[in-house]
């Protein structure tokens, strides 16, 4: 595990460490360095545009570049990222590119003992963000290697800055991240070690540790009380499915949050099976659920001034002698039947009782988020999610948290001729809609009909954005992303007295 600290020191040329890592800006004249790089240039004797400019760097966000430093600087390593354009003044620098930068630093030195970032810091909120994006950029998932062909994370992360609150904004960087890593570790964690149980026992074990209350539903007690989406879901798996609901108050709070999170631990698709080239990274469909479990949990650690309760709506979609039909019909939490055209539309089922269960904790906000629809990727692509909701000004406030946490996300509309599509001949409502066009914003629409009149309620749909499937970017790995889960706690930040 990563440690990080806080060093005030000005003299980064004799500040000692394995790799001194700074950040470039584009200029006329090749490279120049961002501020936290004082008197770096001079002890160099001026060259470092011009080596700089020589291998190709230009300041462009993102890149690196590995210079020998040859007993110039007390540091045997100097590491230059590329930031983009400056900006007007060091206290204008975005916070999700300085994120991005220190968390491409770090995983360019995995392996390496010792890091100084002296990136700028102008105030606690950039120191933050070094520390945040360093800690998640360290981030590696070694639980099932053998071999050792992946390098350990950086040992220590030193953020070089004088800020005032700078030790502070370390510490919740520090919580913050150990809640992404966490739901990081769920996603990554294959479908084998990881059904609805043991989700459920983790949550119980975790949660309880940070000081939240956890009430856990079998599969008698998920029958007997009438979560029907829950129970028709994971009656075809072998392992029985699981409703978690995660509480913490504060006795200062006056507002009260609510996260409903999908947690299919595994989606085989279920009797209407998925094609097999889109099934093996389906261990991820859990990660709506992972990111209201860490959520929770970084709600608990930082004692936010807010009532929140998460529910954790698990069940694995599996094909067998007992797994639901399509043409199945059930009743939900709610009361109302639904007609099951398709049985791998399943994650809108076991959320419609999770909404319905969480309108009756009386909250001021449900938002709900889920691995939802392969619509939002064709729509939005891998990072970008899709925010609906009954509410524009709550649509409007998700996306601009989600920015705020350089989470991407993007309202999406309600279209009211689309909820006709969705009727049943023999049921109150249909799970699908009988055309292909516009899946992420009909899943929402079928979603809304379970939300209780006068409940402000958002949904979040990030099939995409939980699941890097390409190269590693910035400070996101491949595999589980934890994305969302900085959103969720921002939305309990804003709640919070």
């Amino acid at each position: 595990m990563t440690t990080v600290r806080v060093n005030s020191t000005d003299n980064v040329v004799s500040f000692e460490t394995d790799a001194l890592v700074v950040g470039v800006h584009p200029g006329e004249d090749g490279p120049r360095l961002a501020p936290g790089a004082e008197g770096l240039d001079d002890a160099l004797n001026g060259k470092l545009a011009a080596t700089l400019g020589a291998v190709g760097v230009k300041g462009r966000p993102g890149e690196i570049a590995k210079v020998p430093t040859f007993g110039a600087l007390a540091a045997p390593l100097l590491v230059v990222v590329g930031l983009g354009d400056a900006p007007g003044s060091g206290a204008d620098y975005d916070p999700e590119t300085l994120r991005r930068a220190a968390g491409s630093a770090v995983r360019a030195l995995a392996g390496t003992a010792r890091v100084a970032l002296a990136l700028p810091s102008a105030d606690a909120s950039r120191v933050g963000a070094l520390a945040l994006g360093g800690l998640l950029g360290a981030y590696s998932f070694t639980k099932y290697r053998t071999n050792g062909e992946q390098p350990a994370p950086v040992d220590e992360l030193t953020l070089l800055s004088g800020a005032e609150g700078a030790q502070a904004a370390v510490e919740r960087a520090v919580t913050v991240s150990e809640s992404v890593s966490l739901v990081r570790d769920l996603v990554n964690t294959p479908p084998s070690d990881l059904w609805p149980a043991r989700f459920a026992e983790i949550a119980e074990e975790t949660g309880t540790a940070a000081g939240l209350s956890v009430e856990v539903l079998d599969e008698t007690a998920l029958k007997e009380g009438g979560y029907g989406g829950i129970v028709a879901v994971g009656q075809g798996s072998a392992n029985p499915p699981r409703l978690v609901r995660l509480a913490y108050s504060h006795p200062e709070a006056a507002k009260t949050v609510a996260f409903v999170g999908k947690g299919i631990t595994f989606d085989s698709g279920g009797l209407s099976l998925k094609p097999s080239a889109s099934m093996d990274w389906m261990k991820s469909d859990m990660g709506g659920a992972g990111a209201v479990f860490g959520a929770l949990v970084a709600i608990a650690k930082l004692g936010l001034k807010v009532n929140a309760v998460g529910y954790l709506c698990l069940a694995e979609n599996m094909p067998s002698g007992t797994a639901q039909r399509p043409s199945d019909v059930f009743t939900s939490f709610a009361g109302k039947t639904v007609e099951v055209l398709d049985t791998d539309a399943e994650g809108r089922l076991v959320l419609i009782d999770g909404i319905a269960r969480a309108a009756q904790d009386s909250p001021d906000v449900i938002v709900d988020i889920a691995t939802l629809t392969g619509a939002q990727i064709v729509a939005l692509g891998w990072r970008t999610a899709g925010v609906m909701s009954n509410d524009d000004a709550l649509r409007a406030e998700v996306v601009e948290v989600a920015g705020e946490q350089g989470e991407g996300a993007w309202g999406m509309p309600l279209p009211e001729e689309l909820r006709k599509g969705l009727d049943s001949p023999v049921a109150d409502i249909a799970n699908l809609h009988p055309e292909r066009w516009g899946g992420m914003l009909t899943a929402a629409i079928f979603l809304r009909e379970f939300v209780p009149d006068g409940v402000r309620w958002a949904h979040i749909d990030m099939a995409g954005p939980a699941f890097n499937k390409g190269e590693a970017h910035g400070y996101t790995p491949r595999g589980g992303t934890g994305a969302i889960t900085r959103t969720l706690l921002g939305l309990a930040e804003r709640y919070a007295g």
